[in-house]
């Protein structure tokens, strides 16, 4: 007798649980029903515009919907960033975020017109370091000669950075190893190693591709890598965590969503970023952008958030870096 009462509440139970997964279940099963806007907010035929183009055209194909990439530039990718931020929830707006618009802008600026709760990490698509350079025929041979160099010659020792992002990160490098290079500003990476190769700074910490054509061109030399381990492309070249500095950090770049996409909807689009990032082709491609691809789970995308914007806060407010 007493068991009909209990199979009832059961039944109940699990009927009522079953009614609330179905919408999320429609959710997931029609989900991509119309094109995916795929937001960049850089200028078209930079690196993220490339890889965003890159991953747009596979992704379509296995969502069988129009992925369409739209570029929206302005001041540091904020303009991009904010207007995924404040789109409809849906799967249908998603934003080709990098460290930029994702970490360092929160630790820069003052005031910006999202936050990081305003998204929901869907995947990381890649990760690039940073090589330190030097002019070729600059007397440093190692990371500890540069060190030393800087504190020798203080009044002579200097940094080209492109940015806030670049200077945040070669003012951890001061802390870390004591250096004294003093901060010189340039629009560009490509600037940067400009005015190393012309003297006009001392070194210069940028990304990989764009170091490439001045290394291969023996007009700078690479004495580390930020990255965990050496690049296939520079195997001589040690890691700063080798020469026994305490910074690995790198750039990267992956997708995101508004906050409050349903998580079925995230769910899919992590598959199919996954599926995308492994295929040979697609690896090739990003690879000749000096990006080392690899996707990531949401939680770990969202782990490797919570752990950078505090980082970068604090080391923008030891050194009183603002973006201008």
């Amino acid at each position: 007798m007493l068991l009909i009462p209990k199979l009832y509440k059961l039944s109940a139970t699990l009927l009522s649980l079953g009614a609330a997964l179905l919408p999320l279940t429609g959710i997931a099963q029609g989900f991509p029903s119309k094109p995916i806007s795929l937001v960049v907010g850089y200028a078209a035929g930079g690196s993220t515009d490339v890889l965003a183009r890159i991953m747009a055209e596979k992704m379509a194909l296995g969502l069988g919907q129009p992925v369409v990439v739209e570029n929206r530039p302005g001041v540091g990718s904020i303009v991009g960033a904010a207007l995924v931020a404040k789109a409809k929830p849906d799967g249908y707006t998603l934003l080709m975020s990098s460290s930029g618009p994702g970490v360092f802008n929160h630790a820069l600026y003052a005031k910006l017109p999202y936050a990081p709760q305003d998204f929901a990490p869907i995947s990381l698509v890649g990760t690039f370091p940073l090589v330190l350079l030097v002019n070729a025929n600059h007397p440093a041979k190692t990371v500890m000669d540069l060190v030393a160099y800087s504190k020798q010659n203080p009044d002579k020792a200097n940094y080209g950075a492109s940015s806030a992002s670049f200077q945040l990160i070669t003012e951890l490098f001061n802390s870390k190893t004591g250096a004294r290079f003093t901060h010189i500003p340039y629009k560009g990476s490509n600037e940067s190693i400009t005015a190393v190769i012309s003297g006009d700074v001392t070194m210069t910490l940028v990304d990989a591709g764009a170091a490439s054509p001045a290394l291969q061109g023996g007009r700078v030399k690479a004495l580390a890598v930020t990255s965990a381990e050496r690049l296939k492309e520079l195997p001589n070249t040690p890691t700063l965590s080798e020469l026994g500095v305490d910074l690995k950090v790198a750039f990267w770049s992956g997708l995101m969503a508004p906050a409050g996409t349903p998580a079925p909807v995230l769910k899919r689009l992590q598959e199919e970023i996954s599926r995308v990032v492994n295929l040979p082709e697609v690896k090739q491609r990003i690879s000749g952008l000096s990006i080392t691809p690899g996707a990531s789970s949401s939680e770990d995308f969202a782990k490797l958030l919570a752990t950078e914007i505090p980082l970068w806060k604090q080391v923008a407010l030891d050194n009183n870096i603002k973006a201008n």
